[in-house]
């Protein structure tokens, strides 16, 4: 099947979507700079952020999906989309490097009618400052006369069987009204409904808001589970009533930080910071050092010290039942045991190997004998495999940061 898209980036944006193109019968190639994730999908290896299973994989290949190291073929199909990464750099505004590197392999080789779709999440201004101009100077062509050019905000939630591509509301923005047309007619092959922005600007902004609303809305919750457990009240019975209101109120849950690919922007460039989310950033990365210093005070009342104290950590993925590790919190937790001289140990049934500080960490084979030896468990992700009633009987304490067990079966937090 000849190519008719090229999903540049092969990670936990571009891989849905190539993905969600390929069942949709769409001629569809896959390109990365990175030939890692590439040979790892021609030999049906799924990703490991859990995006994708093996099988799907398999039936990817199988539909006519050929995942590429050599850029020759971008110049070949009719639509690009722009996937790559944007983690947070030095100063905490998106790295854009692998953005650069895929828009210029694209840029050497476009046509003119090609319709470019950029979705990696970017500061407002990225699609019409930095991304335009790599494409005009490499192409020798026009956004918006030559070819089209647009921002789509990648929307997915890893792991939602539920809100998936065809059932996830798209936002599309054009550089030009004719632009958002392109882009419209083209990701209306894939979803149910397609939602247009008045331009590039406002469809990356709409990324910027909903990251920070989650952010934001975690933060309070967090602040309320510190009130909470100070004031002897259960926060999960509270939250359990407070969403019975059918307005005005959206659950969000305390934890012991906050993972995932999705980074707060406090700040844009040199515009004036949103303090509120500022403010947000400064409480989601106290909760690691709260989850420490509740073990240390569990510790304490029960006659034992952090020092030499074994720790079990339940849990280090960001996600439950995914083994996508992006920003979760397990390894500063990690690193701060270690450091007041607690023996950790961890067990996952999505992570096989775990390292902090490049050093092996300990894995336990059989759950409810390290948990026995443990002097503190701690539950940082609630995967399904995990039977937490067995749990809460069989360790010496369990610490939930989830609110998962039954009330009462453990220290919550």
């Amino acid at each position: 099947m000849p190519a008719d898209l090229a999903v540049i980036g092969l990670g936990h944006l571009g891989l849905p979507l190539a993905h969600a193109a390929t069942a949709a019968g769409i001629g569809t190639i896959g390109y990365d700079v990175d030939p890692r994730p590439v040979a790892d999908l021609a030999a049906g290896r799924p990703p490991v952020d859990g995006s994708l299973t093996a099988p799907e994989i398999r039936r990817m290949l199988s539909g006519g999906f050929r995942p590429l190291s050599d850029p020759a073929e971008l110049g070949r199909v009719r639509t690009a989309v722009i996937c790559a990464p944007t983690p947070p750099g030095a100063d905490h505004a998106p790295d854009l490097t692998s953005v650069a590197a895929g828009a210029q392999a694209l840029a050497a080789r476009l046509r003119p009618h090609t319709t470019v779709l950029f979705e990696s999440p970017v500061h407002p201004g990225t699609t019409e400052n930095f991304l335009r101009p790599l494409l005009e100077e490499g192409s020798g062509l026009r956004a918006g006369r030559d070819f089209h050019l647009a921002y789509s905000p990648g929307r997915l939630d890893p792991g939602n069987r539920t809100h998936d591509y065809a059932h996830t509301p798209k936002v599309i923005g054009g550089l030009t009204p004719a632009c958002t047309e392109a882009a419209a007619a083209f990701y209306g092959r894939l979803t149910d409904k397609v939602v247009r922005a008045r331009g590039t600007r406002e469809a990356e902004t709409v990324k910027l808001l909903e990251t920070n609303f989650r952010h934001v809305n975690i933060a309070l919750v967090n602040e309320m589970a510190v009130l909470c457990h100070e004031l002897g009240v259960d926060l999960w019975d509270v939250i359990r009533c407070a969403e019975t209101k059918p307005f005005g109120f959206q659950a969000f849950r305390p934890g012991p930080g906050v993972g995932g690919h999705g980074v707060p922007a406090d700040t844009i460039g040199s515009h004036r910071p949103l303090r509120l989310v500022e403010l947000a950033g400064q409480i989601n990365e106290r909760m690691p050092q709260y989850v420490i210093q509740r073990c240390a005070t569990l510790l304490n009342e029960h006659g034992k010290s952090a020092r030499g104290a074994r720790v079990l950590l339940l849990g280090v993925t960001y996600k439950p039942d995914l083994a996508d590790r992006e920003g979760a919190p397990a390894a500063e937790i990690a690193r701060r045991l270690m450091d007041m001289g607690a023996a950790v140990s961890y067990h996952d049934p999505y992570v096989p190997d775990w390292r902090v500080r490049d050093r092996p960490v300990p894995r336990a084979d059989s759950l409810y004998e390290a948990a026995a030896h443990a002097d503190v468990t701690v539950l940082l992700q609630h995967h399904r495999t995990y039977d937490l009633q067995g749990l809460s009987v069989k360790a010496q304490l369990l610490l939930d940061t989830r609110g998962a067990t039954p009330a009462g079966a453990a220290h919550r937090l």
